[in-house]
């Protein structure tokens, strides 16, 4: 009787020591689950907000390229005249040919 309680207490202690294992493998788990959680939500806020920031700055250009304000009328023409500029040809179109 006495052999068979100290295999009992054995099996019991072999049994608690792998249960606290497999607590302590899961807390594990969950820990680093939860890690990649917060990365995984920091990632994703840095790019929702490069994203909202690139938009409202398109947004913005938009409205202001459309804007009737005498500035931007002006910059609207002195960017079209130098667009002229750069189209036109560098030599006469009479003149030689280049050697």
């Amino acid at each position: 009787m006495r052999n068979k309680d100290k295999s009992r207490k054995w099996m019991w202690w072999f049994l608690g020591g792998g249960a606290a294992l497999q607590l302590y493998f899961v807390r594990e788990l969950l820990a680093a689950f939860a890690f990649f959680a917060v990365a995984f939500a920091a990632i994703a806020l840095v790019v929702a907000s490069l994203y909202t920031l690139q938009r409202g700055w398109a947004v913005a250009v938009e409205r202001i390229a459309d804007s009737k304000h005498p500035i931007m009328v002006a910059v609207r023409q002195s960017v079209d005249s130098v667009e002229d500029i750069v189209r036109r040809p560098l030599r006469r179109p009479d003149s030689e040919p280049a050697r």
